[in-house]
């Protein structure tokens, strides 16, 4: 069974549970008005998983559920800053996690996405 969480302006759904999964569109660093954070990779870092945790309590989930991240950022050199943040959020049991380095679709500096486990 599939059901989807949430809406968005373009052609996806922020979350959407199949079982006891639930995948987390990719997520941006913009705020509730929409627009793109201003600073820097800990800024956007930090929106984006503020984000991700949005998308995931639409489907009844929490960063506690989150078993695989796949985190794009456009700058090697900001990795140390971003590993920074992304492990204040996931203070304890990591989830697996894919990192590449590769040019975005908005001008940003990082994107998640993300899959969590909770049974129904």
């Amino acid at each position: 069974m599939k059901k989807t969480f949430g809406k968005s302006h373009v052609p996806l759904s922020p979350a959407v549970r199949a079982g006891d999964f639930v995948y987390v569109s990719g997520q941006v660093p913009t705020g509730a008005d929409g627009k793109v954070v201003e600073g820097g990779i800990e800024e956007q870092t930090k929106q984006v998983l503020e984000n991700v945790k949005a998308a995931l309590a639409l489907a009844g989930c929490a960063m506690k559920d989150v078993v695989k991240t796949l985190v794009i950022i456009t700058d090697m050199s900001d990795f140390a800053a971003f590993n920074a943040v992304y492990a204040s959020y996931f203070p304890t049991e990591h989830p697996a996690r894919t990192t590449i380095v590769a040019k975005l679709v908005l001008d940003i500096k990082v994107e998640i996405e993300a899959v969590a486990y909770r049974p129904v």
